[in-house]
């Protein structure tokens, strides 16, 4: 269960460094975002999902 709170921590951390250090390039990408049809952003969604379970997966071991 640690490991899951430092894992949200993190997300935290890095989502918070690139509002911090690029806060136009954030705003630009989010508008971009609301441009793009919903089926889209599932693929892209997914995409990233799978690439980071698989990611974890390696890391971790597996």
């Amino acid at each position: 269960m640690s490991d899951l709170w430092a894992a949200l921590c993190l997300v935290a951390v890095l989502e918070g460094l690139v509002l911090f250090v690029a806060p136009r390039g954030w705003k630009r990408a989010a508008e971009q975002m609301l441009a793009m049809p919903d089926r889209q952003l599932r693929i892209v969604g997914g995409v990233v999902l799978a690439a980071g379970a698989l990611a974890l997966f390696l890391v971790r071991g597996g």
